[in-house]
């Protein structure tokens, strides 16, 4: 495969700016509620979010396809809705209180809170569906949701730390991450000129990026620092989530090293000196350096579907 020059995602946004802002707009107006508590969970919901990269993907196959509509830019405002709705759900199940640097709703608020608020923002979105009054969105959302739903189940039940299969963690990451952006990209080309060929073209796109994406998220929090990834390092290790980074370097691993693991897994709040320790053991027998081979593999799968 040829070599691509790298390119930031604001570079890549920079053509869609007026219409990345009027999705902001829109998702302005979409979640806007007279109810004080909501109100102000919504302005902290605004503040906190992310870079717009799932908006951006549906964007981008609107005008693969043909040309951005004000159709669009509402579908990529209720993509990003329901992308928000399960960071607020998993923030709350993870107990976490950080979120892009930021405090999460369940720490700002209460778990009662940010639970219903998730629940306010998925209804929210399946209004601007039904108004839509297009089954097509609203068939491909709705299956995407459930996916992710079970995606988080997937998540709850992963304990069996030197068990646990990369096939069983790929199912996970793409029922919970790729699936949405599978979406972004699959709704983007509805009403495009490329037909059926066109719209499977860029689910499969956006379904290997996603994977991309999230195991690179993944080797990121061995290898980077709370600055890069917006999120404590190590945050994985210490919510005991099993990823592919350690599922790679789990064989690679001595009898004292994989006890090593096992008993940060078994310590319901391990310290920062046991979750350091765990991290080199992982990096040192080559977890984050085959995982990001993984991710690679997933880059090239989704850009070789697209040319074809």
């Amino acid at each position: 495969m040829p070599q691509v020059a790298p390119v930031s995602l604001t570079a890549i946004q920079r053509p869609l700016g007026r219409e990345l802002d009027a999705v902001l707009a829109e998702l302005r107006r979409i979640i806007a509620a007279e109810f004080p508590i909501v109100a102000d969970v919504n302005r902290h919901l605004l503040q906190m979010r992310g870079k717009m990269f799932r908006p951006t993907l549906l964007l981008l196959a609107a005008r693969a396809t043909g040309e951005v509509a004000p159709r669009d830019v509402r579908l990529a405002a209720v993509v990003e809705l329901i992308h928000l709705a399960t960071l607020v759900h998993d923030d709350s199940v993870d107990h976490s209180v950080l979120r892009r640097g930021q405090p999460t709703i369940n720490a700002l608020f209460s778990h009662q809170v940010a639970v219903i608020m998730g629940d306010y923002l998925y209804s929210r979105a399946i209004i601007e569906l039904v108004e839509l009054d297009d089954r097509e969105p609203l068939r491909v959302m709705s299956r995407v949701t459930n996916e992710m739903t079970v995606g988080e189940m997937r998540e709850l039940v992963a304990h069996d730390t030197l068990g646990y299969t990369e096939a069983e963690y790929e199912e996970l990451i793409r029922s919970k991450t790729a699936s949405l952006m599978a979406a972004a990209c699959e709704i983007g080309a509805l009403r495009g000129g490329g037909g059926a060929a066109a719209r499977e073209a860029l689910r499969r796109y956006g379904l290997h990026l996603g994977m991309a994406f999230q195991i690179t998220d993944d080797v990121l929090d061995y290898t980077s620092s709370e600055s890069v990834t917006g999120k404590p390092s190590g945050h994985d290790l210490r919510e005991h989530k099993i990823t592919l980074p350690l599922i790679a370097a789990v064989p690679r691993m001595d009898a004292a090293e994989r006890r090593q693991v096992e008993e940060l897994m078994e310590d319901p709040a391990p310290a920062d000196d046991r979750i350091k320790q765990v991290n080199g053991v992982v990096t040192g027998r080559g977890g984050g350096e085959e995982a990001g081979e993984g991710a690679g593999k997933q880059g090239e799968a989704g850009g070789g579907g697209v040319e074809a």
